[in-house]
């Protein structure tokens, strides 16, 4: 695999990724109350303690299988192995997935899901980059 600009991105974005996942899933599956304060995670105020528990299942889920595969990804990906192929594969449609998950989640039921209205703008913009992300990095992988 040739280490094109387009693979660049690939890598750096998901090395990007990987670092927001420990500072806000994994965090916040040890110390929920400081992933809130720095931003990582919403507040029972906003999201209810039952929407705390799936914040918690989904970060002990990234935390174990999401995280680790992004890692061999980048790691395969950079010693040319297929494995790394499969493994960013892999990780790239979860980054799919529970982007939209998040954004069904949140204009399916606003009043379960009161967030500060900021989130509202920039939540979507995010999420959405994510799923272009991950669709782009699966196209990319399957050409190359």
């Amino acid at each position: 695999m040739n280490k094109d600009k387009s693979f660049r991105v690939l890598i750096t974005i998901a090395s990007i990724l990987v670092l927001f996942l420990l500072s806000g899933q994994t965090l916040g599956v040890f110390n929920y109350d400081l992933a809130v304060v720095i931003g990582m995670q919403e507040s029972e105020n906003e999201i209810g303690k039952v929407g705390i528990a799936f914040a918690k299942g989904f970060g002990f889920a990234d935390t174990a299988i999401y995280i680790p595969l992004i890692v061999s990804g980048i790691i395969g990906l950079l010693k040319k192995k297929r494995w790394g192929k499969y493994s960013m594969f892999g990780a790239l449609a979860i980054s799919v997935y529970w982007p939209l998950v998040h954004l069904y989640a949140i204009f399916i039921d606003r009043a379960s899901i009161t967030l500060h209205s900021e989130k509202y703008i920039y939540y979507p913009i995010i999420l959405s980059l994510i799923v272009i992300y991950g669709l782009w990095g699966m196209r990319y992988l399957y050409k190359n």
